[in-house]
């Protein structure tokens, strides 16, 4: 079974069976990861075990609203909201020099209310069409995969707690079961929708039973969280501080957050087969504005949209925004259901990563598919080349470089994805074939959901002038 000619077994408006919605959200869950960057913050600033566990489950509870949100309502594409680890020094930086958590939440509420304006004005839909064509685009979503394998590789296997040569037969098992399922469900159709479908989850049930049988599964963890339990640690707990230096630090710290949020949707618009319309840009930012705000007032750091669910929508060809919400509710249960929570936070870094890695490389190819069907000039190997140099110089760059920055230096290189989204949008300003892409941009808004409709107007409009 194939839909149109983007591979998929179901589009973002294809109704998925509430049981099957349940499984494939709760996969998405699985694939993210998103219990990392509050569990590194929650170490840096020193928290006691139970503010550890409401940071947690306040993060899980703003994944899920975020999630509805911005699939349901505002952006209405597949996307998952989670936190990002772009702020993790920028609110340990505000909370040990301006007063705790307190001062931390409430600039994070103004960067959030700001973002909201930005949407309700418009303006963010007119900087994208000026500024990011699909050359651009395409080589954004490229850098998104290729930023984030190092961190699947390094940080999930090779530099991972535990024995280096454990690590790596727990990942590569994970990950040749997952390649296993998308075998068997790519050579018999019967199959299809079960292996292919469910490839993560059964690479993940099998990663964590041979892990398991390691000795690398903290069951303890799990015996000894509560069944259920409500988040005690929100900003009606800490209060709201503000103070002009960390509104400034923090608004920063959304435009990042905003670039990297902007690599997501181009990642998902380009797996779906479905042009961003003018509307969603901007709803889109609405809803990631609410999103963060939520997140504040819950007590926890700034949601991103997670670029890992394009990757998961490629494998296993299901884009429905049904499984978003699926993924949505799953995470607010999470929020609730300490013993789940528990579970998924001790699933081994190894096994992640083993089936994370695929993903990176999936986004990857995703965006190199987009700059394939354009046709290229020697400059266009400039703007698509440099931000990969870039990307790559970014995550090699020794920390002792990095430290002997100015802090709002060292914000923007704690986002690869950031520095190939800035020096590609420049190169393509200074070098692009202005001409060409206005041209592009008017024959697609024409089909939005055709791709070879797009290419054959582009030519069409080539062969005019």
């Amino acid at each position: 079974m194939k839909r149109n000619d983007n591979g998929l077994l179901y589009g973002p408006e294809d109704k998925v069976s509430y049981f099957q919605s349940g499984l494939l959200g709760l996969q998405h869950v699985l694939a993210m990861d998103v219990y990392v960057p509050p569990l590194i913050i929650a170490g840096l600033l020193s928290m006691t075990l139970g503010q550890k566990t409401g940071f947690l489950q306040a993060a899980f509870l703003a994944c899920g609203i975020g999630t509805i949100l911005q699939t349901k309502f505002f952006m209405k594409l597949p996307v998952s909201q989670g936190p990002s680890f772009v702020p993790i020094g920028a609110v340990a930086g505000v909370y040990f020099a301006h007063g705790g958590l307190a001062t931390v939440l409430g600039s994070l509420v103004i960067g959030a209310i700001l973002l909201i304006l930005l949407g309700l004005s418009g303006i963010y839909q007119k900087v994208i069409n000026t500024l990011v064509p699909a050359l651009v685009g395409g080589t954004i979503i490229t850098c998104v995969g290729l930023s984030l394998l190092p961190s699947a590789l390094n940080d999930n296997i090779f530099k991972a707690t535990g024995n280096v040569d454990q690590n790596i037969e727990i990942a590569a098992i994970t990950g040749f079961a997952m390649l296993a399922a998308i075998t068997i469900g790519i050579r018999i159709p019967q199959l299809q929708r079960l292996f292919r479908v469910s490839s993560i989850v059964i690479a993940l049930i099998i990663g964590t039973v041979v892990a398991s049988a390691m000795g690398r599964f903290d069951w303890s963890v799990v015996n000894n969280a509560p069944w259920l339990s409500l988040p005690k640690f929100t900003a009606v707990h800490y209060g709201l501080h503000f103070s002009l230096p960390a509104i400034l630090t923090f608004v920063v710290i959304y435009m990042v957050l905003t670039t990297e949020t902007t690599g997501t949707w181009f990642a998902m618009s380009a797996v779906v087969g479905e042009k961003i319309s003018k509307k969603q840009w901007n709803r889109g930012i609405i809803g990631e504005g609410l999103s963060c705000l939520f997140a504040a007032l819950l007590g926890t750091t700034p949601m991103t949209g997670y670029s890992t669910n394009a990757g998961v929508v490629s494998i296993t060809g299901v884009a429905s925004r049904r499984v978003f919400v699926s993924a949505g509710i799953w995470f607010m249960v999470l929020g609730f259901f300490g013993k789940l929570s528990a579970f998924l936070s001790a699933v081994p870094a190894p096994v992640i990563g083993g089936i994370f890695s695929i993903i990176c490389v999936i986004i990857m190819l995703n965006g190199l598919n987009v700059i394939r069907d354009l046709d290229t000039n020697e400059s266009s190997i400039y703007i698509l080349g440099i931000p990969i140099v870039l990307t790559m110089a970014v995550i090699l760059l020794p920390s002792a470089v990095l430290k002997s920055t100015p802090q709002m230096v060292q914000y923007l290189l704690g986002s690869p994805i950031t520095i190939a989204a800035i020096s590609a949008v420049v190169l393509n300003l200074a070098m692009g074939d202005h001409k060409a892409e206005v041209s592009e941009d008017n024959q697609s808004n024409e089909n939005p959901k055709n791709t070879t409709s797009r290419i054959e107007a582009q030519k069409l409009a080539e062969s005019k002038s």
